[in-house]
Parts: structure tokens; sequence; C-alpha cells
């Protein structure tokens, strides 16, 4: 879908949130990546998580033993072919004799890796570029995440990034924010992972009964659901606790309304962020 974009014309820096580890093994992910990078002309981050261990082990045979160093060694892995060949490379045709089409394209990949709890964080720090989280409350963020990120980097290089993915829902009329909820998470909350992760983050939920967890995500504000204003407001809270770079998840909205009415939520979303940067600037 990606690629079809950059056919189109849409030559923008584009990110693949995480795909899973057992599906292709590093060689493949390396050239998939590098292959969007220059179809687009511009970074992207390619992300990648290990599955649960019921998937694991209906594509591999078995389940990884420690699903933390399976994704790290296969970040390693990544990397180490994606630095294999020279990062500039020729333009199309050099290597054949034919003359040249268009100037040589440096290629950027970025490897990020899916983080839920301390032990895949640590990975994170040893092996990813960036560190993408899902449904992470803004202090769990800060007060578990960081710091094992930290942790994994130890002094030998930086710590990753942090990019979080937040579910998002402008309320209009007819809406129920609790069933929005349910559709965009209701796989996560049904997870023991992702239940285990809500629940050492304050926000109890129980795998059981997802459309409890789904009223949960709401009333904890971990499934974000007002104005655009309001929506921002809350956004903030994750610049504050140390995220890089927010995602606008509009998958709720996607899923009981279709795509168009989940563009029009996240493009009333970003309308208001540049309203607010542009009066923060206006007032420095």
């Amino acid at each position: 879908m990606l690629a079809f974009m950059a056919g189109a014309g849409y030559r923008i820096p584009v990110g693949t949130s995480v795909s899973l580890t057992p599906m292709r093994p590093p060689l493949q992910a390396a050239v998939e990546a590098r292959s969007l990078a220059l179809l687009t002309g511009a970074p992207v981050t390619a992300g990648f998580v290990a599955a649960t261990p019921e998937f694991v082990a209906y594509v591999r045979g078995e389940p990884y033993r420690r699903p933390a160093v399976a994704v790290r060694d296969y970040l390693l892995g990544v990397r180490a072919f994606l630095d294999s060949a020279n990062p500039v490379l020729p333009p199309l045709g050099d290597r054949a004799g034919d003359p040249a089409v268009g100037p040589a394209r440096r290629v950027e990949v970025e490897l990020g890796a899916g983080v839920l709890r301390r032990g895949m964080a640590r990975a994170a720090g040893e092996s990813a570029d960036v560190a993408i989280t899902w449904m992470t409350p803004p202090d769990y963020v800060k007060g578990t995440i960081a710091p094992a990120l930290r942790e994994g980097a130890g002094d030998g290089r930086p710590p990753p990034r942090i990019t979080t993915v937040v579910h998002v829902a402008i309320a209009r009329p007819g809406r129920d924010a609790a069933h929005l909820a349910y559709a965009a998470a209701q796989g996560h909350l049904r997870s023991p992972h992702y239940a285990d992760m809500l629940r050492r983050a304050g926000c109890g939920v129980d795998p059981r009964d997802p459309g409890s967890g789904a009223r949960r995500l709401v009333d904890s504000g971990i499934f974000v659901f007002g104005t655009p204003e309001q929506i921002m407001a809350a956004l903030h809270e994750y610049e504050r606790a140390g995220v890089d770079e927010v995602v606008l998840n509009a998958a709720g909205v996607h899923v009981t309304e279709g795509c168009q009415a989940a563009v029009e939520d996240a493009a009333e979303i970003l309308e208001a962020s540049r309203a607010v940067r542009a009066a923060g600037a206006a007032v420095t």
C-alpha cells in the first residue's frame, strides 16, 4: 500500500508501525524497507514485533523461548543487511550499462521495535532506533518504558526515540466512546500481555471482558475522546512524558463509520495541532 501511494505521487516519510517477525526473515525485511525508501525518496521507519506465542508457534512450529531476545536479534540482523550495501545506491540503469535515470539517492531506514513492557524496552534499547508503543499511558511511558530504554542502551548508544500510537475519536452526535474503543481495541483487550501492561499502568482490565476493558480505556483517557482541542490537550501529556512522536489511530471510527470519517477526524485533530502551535509561536 505504501509503495502504491509512492507511485501515485505521495513522496513522504512513512512508517509501518509493527510487522510480525515470524512472517519474513531479516534479509527480506531489509530488502522491503530499502525498496520502500527508494520508491518514496524519503526516510522509512520499519517496525517489528514478535507476535503472540500462539501465532509464532503456528508459523515457526514453536514459540520464541525469549521473545525480547528474538526481536533484538532480528533487528540486529536487519540492520546488518541494510548496512552491508553502500547506503548511497547508484542511479537506475547504472549497473546495466544503460544511461542513468535520476541522481544517486541516499537510503534512510530507521528500525523500530514494538514495546509494551520493561523486558522488550531493554531489548529495544540495545538494537532499535525507535521504540513503538501502543495503548501505553503517558505516566507508564515516563516511569517504565523510558528508563528501560536507557538501561538497554547503556553508555554505548543513544536510547531509541519513542513513538506512541494513541486511539483517538472526535465526539460527534450519535457516537459512543466505549463502543468506538471496543471496535478499535477488542483484540488487544483480550490479549493477556496487553492486559498485564495496562494493569501495571494503573488501568485494570480483564481479558475475559473486553467490553468492560473498553470502558476503562475511555475513563482512563487511554482512548482519547472529545473535541479536537481536548484531544490535543490530552496528547500534550505524551510530549510531557518524553514521547517524541504520537501516531493518531482513528481505528474505532474507521471500523464503525468507514475510512472517510476516520480521515476527517485525523484531519481536524491535525488542524487543531497546527492552530495550537501557531498560537504558541505568536505568544513567543
